[in-house]
Order: structure tokens, then sequence, then C-alpha cells
């Protein structure tokens, strides 16, 4: 086969894994949420999967004592949450009936997460550190439930199964070495895996005011509680809650733009 045709049949082949797996898995709410996404792992296979990590998470945080050691925190952030999930529905209309769990794990680590399925974990050193008020709470667990409702950890999955296939095929339809697969796996990692991350985590912030507006959350913390991120950044490592995330600033901006889509939003749940 001539080179010219086994680039034919290698493109071919990763535009119909391409096309195969594209859908939506969210509504766009107000703030316009809405993207064609990529999935090649089924949604059961992930959330069983996460389901496993984050009992293996909580098991070890349990035998170290530090499993929701301080009863008033964990109770500000299971309140939080439930306040938020209901508005899920927003977005995914089977998101309230996910088995949703909330945890607060004891750590001086800045990170949160919502793994998928609604299995949520906070580091007390994030609230206690950063002095969260409520509404910086629920902005933060408001944008980690979006990555969830998102699937957006299903996404990058099915990203890497396809590019981990693609220069595997494509590798061996050009009689390259492994050495040279390799390199092009460090390449869709630098300038693509990358793209995406700050893709996932913008489209959260939008998802995450949304969802902390709904709930009666002032969303107006956005912008304090990036403030905070950004400070807590400052002369050294920024917090792994921010790693690989755009810039603060960037994300300032973007929550002030949405104040005025969702203010009406947090004083319709005011008044109600």
């Amino acid at each position: 086969m001539s080179n010219r045709l086994k680039w034919r049949a290698w493109l071919a082949g990763l535009s119909l894994m391409t096309l195969g797996g594209c859908e939506t898995t969210t509504q766009g709410g107000a703030v316009g949420a809405n993207r064609s996404q990529f999935m090649i792992v089924s949604s059961q296979e992930l959330e069983q999967m996460s389901a496993q990590s984050y009992a293996k998470l909580r098991a070890e945080a349990s035998q170290k004592g530090a499993l929701n050691t301080d009863p008033g925190m964990t109770q500000r952030v299971r309140a939080v949450a439930s306040r938020l999930e209901p508005q899920t529905r927003v977005f995914r209309p089977d998101a309230p009936g996910w088995k949703w769990e909330v945890n607060v794990v004891a750590s001086k680590e800045l990170n949160a997460f919502c793994m998928p399925g609604g299995k949520i974990m906070v580091y007390s050193g994030l609230i206690s550190q950063l002095r969260l008020t409520d509404d910086e709470i629920a902005v933060v667990v408001g944008h980690e439930i979006a990555h969830a409702l998102r699937e957006h950890s299903r996404e990058q999955v099915s990203q890497a199964i396809a590019a981990q296939s693609a220069i595997g095929i494509g590798a061996a339809l050009l009689g390259l070495g492994g050495g040279s697969a390799q390199v092009a796996d460090i390449a869709y990692e630098k300038l693509i895996a990358t793209r995406f991350s700050r893709t996932d985590e913008s489209e959260a912030d939008r998802i995450g005011l949304e969802l902390a507006a709904r709930a009666g959350y002032d969303p107006r913390a956005g912008v304090t509680v990036w403030q905070k991120m950004m400070s807590a950044s400052q002369g050294g490592s920024p917090p792994e809650f921010l790693s690989s995330h755009p810039a603060e600033s960037t994300r300032i901006q973007q929550i002030q733009s949405l104040l005025p889509t969702v203010t009406p939003l947090y004083e319709a749940a005011q008044r109600r």
C-alpha cells in the first residue's frame, strides 16, 4: 500500500471513530454551556470505576482519622450541596436521582472534586485557609458538580483512548517505530489535552455559577472566591484546584460577564 493510501485509511478510521462518538451530555441552561462532546466510553463504566475509587479514598481517609473530623464544616458543605443537587435538573433531568455523597477530608490541600455520579469530596484546607463563606463554597462545589454533569472525565478518557488508538494505527500504517509514536503521544498531551482542559474548566465555571444562583447563593461570590485563589497562589505554586485551569483573571472576567444573566436567577430563588 502506498503512503498516500495509508494516510487515507488512517484518516478514514479516525473520522469514523470521531463521528461515532459525538453526543451532548447536558442542556445549555441560562449560561449557554452547550457543546457536542466526543464519547466512546459509557457512563455506566466510568461511574462504576469512580464509585470504587471514591470508596477507596473515603476508606483511606477514615483509616487516617481524617474523614469528616469537623462536624460543623461537614454539615456546612453537605447543606450547600443539598441545595445545589436539585438544581442540576436544569442541565440533566437524571442528575437529581444520582447517588449523591458528600464528605470532607481534613487536609491542608486546597482542593475539591466531584466524581462521575455525584461523589463529592472537599478538603478542609480549601475552606479554612481561604475562609470561604457559604456562597463561596456553593460556587466551588457547583463548579465541581458541573464537571460531573458534563462528564468531563468521561470525555477526557475517551479522547485519550482515541488518541492512543490513532497513534498506534498511524505508526503501524506508516512503518514508524515506537519512538515516533511516543513523540506523537507527547505532542498530543501538550497541545490537545491542555486546550480541552481549559475548555472544561470554563464550562464548569459557567454551569457552577448558575447552579449556585439557582440554589439561592450570591453569584458575586464567584468573583471573591477566585480573588482569594489568586492571593493564595502568589509567591508559590498555585493550589491543586487551579492546576491546568485558565488564569484566575480570565475566570473573574467571565464570571463578571455572566452576572447579568445569573443574578435574576439568584433574586428569584431569594423570593421563594
